[in-house]
Parts: structure tokens; sequence; C-alpha cells
């Protein structure tokens, strides 16, 4: 009986570090294929420019060659911005799904998305810098989940149900969306509106090395939030009891990812206006890949949301003469792709 009960553990620890090592393996492909797609992403463009143009650019970037502009004031922001963005709605979903057990719980569906948008446009109408904007960006985000926590919440107190946050997200997006309508109806029709109208459909135009680093401390720091609390994610749906035996405070746990998930979607609605499906349709994924551990979710939906939006910017600025919103093409891709995805989950469930 002894060398048949030691051998469990033995089995056990055997199959953690395969699967760490597959993990990591995994992992390493994504990052290459973000490489890949990035430096796919720098040789397409309306604007054609030779191979050997482009790789003069990058070599001697003090030239003020046309290529070089382009490459260097256009393109690689512009890649920075979708794989920075991608990575923080991607890694925001996964944790509002993570804490509140919800599958359908994301920046977008909760009304995250919409109560940072409503902070931005506010700040667009009054001109404030770019700074101040995010700061009532953020400002607006978190009362816009607030909201939902609070009117999820049953009557003896606890946590709301699925239904309940997904109830309480729709109506607190709708009031969000009401009070963007509300800024867009007093904003100047000749100047203001438009720029409002189409920043709200998300884009990456506007994408410059000075507003990514304007936007960078904020996704910065909620991100290094959730890597750090990947670990504990996993107990943030138990009891408060049975959590706290464990040594985790629940309470503060939700805060803070709550807090961190909210920096990333507001610094990113800033940045790039509303874009949808990203964090609701990367983490399914990630989780149908690696599993329901939030440990590897999270950091997988990092990587595979920063190379998922770079893919849809290329397209939309390719595709057609006129460049299409981001958020269409989001949309277009993310229905289909994520009616498969639940597709799938229910035949593996049973």
């Amino acid at each position: 009986m002894k060398p048949e009960a030691a051998a469990i553990p033995h089995n056990s620890a055997q199959e953690a570090r395969r699967r760490t090592r597959r993990f990591r393996l995994v992992m390493a492909g994504l990052v290459l294929l973000a490489l890949a797609a990035s430096l796919a992403a720098l040789f397409a463009g309306r604007y054609g420019l030779p191979a050997s143009d482009i790789l003069s650019a990058l070599l001697h970037p003090q030239t003020h060659s046309p290529a070089s502009s382009v490459v260097w004031d256009v393109r690689i922001p512009r890649i920075l911005l979708a794989l920075l963005a991608g990575a923080g709605l991607a890694a925001s979903g996964a944790a509002f799904q993570a804490l509140f057990a919800n599958p359908l719980a994301a920046p977008d569906t909760l009304g995250v998305a919409t109560g940072a948008s409503f902070g931005a446009v506010l700040g667009i109408l009054w001109g404030w810098g770019a700074f101040a904007i995010q700061c009532l960006s953020v400002l607006s985000g978190l009362a816009a989940i607030a909201l939902v926590v609070l009117v999820s919440r049953t009557r003896t107190g606890g946590g709301g149900s699925i239904l309940m946050i997904v109830l309480a997200g729709m109506v607190v997006g709708a009031l969000f969306t009401a009070l963007v309508s509300l800024v867009k109806y007093a904003a100047d029709p000749q100047d203001v509106l438009p720029s409002i109208t189409f920043w709200l459909m998300g884009s990456m135009t506007g994408a410059t090395t000075s507003s990514i680093l304007t936007g960078l401390p904020l996704l910065l720091a909620g991100g290094l939030v959730l890597w750090l609390l990947r670990w504990r994610l996993n107990a943030a749906t138990l009891p408060a009891e049975e959590a706290a035996s464990l040594g985790i405070n629940v309470p503060l746990l939700r805060a803070a990812v709550i807090l961190a998930a909210t920096l990333m979607t507001a610094s990113v609605v800033s940045l790039c206006g509303l874009i949808g499906w990203v964090g609701l349709l990367v983490p399914h994924a990630a989780r149908l890949v690696f599993g329901a551990g939030n440990d590897r979710v999270l950091p997988a939906s990092m990587v595979l949301g920063g190379i998922f939006l770079l893919v849809i910017d290329t397209l939309a600025r390719t595709m057609t003469e006129s460049e299409i919103p981001v958020s269409i093409l989001t949309a277009v891709v993310g229905a289909p792709v994520f009616i498969l995805l639940m597709r799938r989950t229910s035949a593996r469930l049973g």
C-alpha cells in the first residue's frame, strides 16, 4: 500500500510539471506569433512601401525620409497601441469573469467600457488634455462598476447571481449610453460632435508615441496588479470563511481586481474609443486552450488579446480604401466565433 500511496503524489507532480512545460511552450509560441503579426502589420498599409525602404527606416530611424516617417510616426505607434489595448481589454475581461464567476462578464457587458466612454467624451467636450480625460474616464468607469455591484446585490446583502449581474450591467450600460448621447447632443455639431462620433466607433488612427506614453502608466499599473493577483483569483468566489482559512481577504481582493481592471479598461477607452468583444471573447478562447486556472488564463488572455486586436486593426486599415472602424470588425468577427466557442464548450460539458 505504501508504494502505491507514494506513487499518487509523484504522478501528480509529474503531471503538473508536464502541464507547466506545455503552457510555457505554447506561450512562447504565442509571443512569437505576436512578433510575426507585428512584423506583418509593419509591412501592410495603403501607403505602399518597398520592403527595402522599411528595413532601412528600421535600421536608420534618424533619417527624415517618407518611409521613416510612415514607419516610426504611424505604423509602429499603431501596432504598439493595438497590442496594449488588446492585452488590456482581454485581461480586464478575464479578471471580471473570474471575479464574478460569470462567463458573460466583460468590460462592455458590465457597463464599465460605456461608463469610461462617458467620462472620456465629457472630457473631450470640455476640451481637457489627454491625462485629464483618462482620469475622468477612470472615475466614470469606477462609478459604473460600483452601480453594477450595488444593483446586483440581493436583499440579504449577498453577492448577486449571474443573471442579476448581467441584467445590472445591461441597465448601467444603457444609462451611460444615454449620458453619452446627451453629451453628443450638447456638443458642437461642426467640430466636437464628429470627433466624438468617430472616436466612439473605436480606432487606432490617433496613435502617437506621446499618447501611448500618457496611457501606459495606468495600463501597466492595472496589469501589474492583476498579474500579481492571478494566483488568488481562483479563490475570489469562495465563501468569506473558507477564503479566510486560506489567508485571503476576499473583499480586499475584489476591490483590488475591480480597480485594476477598470484602470486598464478606462485607459484603453480614452486612447482608442469603445472596442467591444475583446474582453468577452478572448478569455473564453484562453480558457478553452489552457483550462480554468486563472494563473494561466490571465497571461494567455493578454497575449491572445494583443494578437487579436492587432490582426483586426491591420485588416481595418488595409481591406478598403477608407478605414473601417475597429469595433465594427471586432463585432463581425467576434459574434460568430463566440457562438462557435459556446457550442464547443457546451458539447464538452455534455
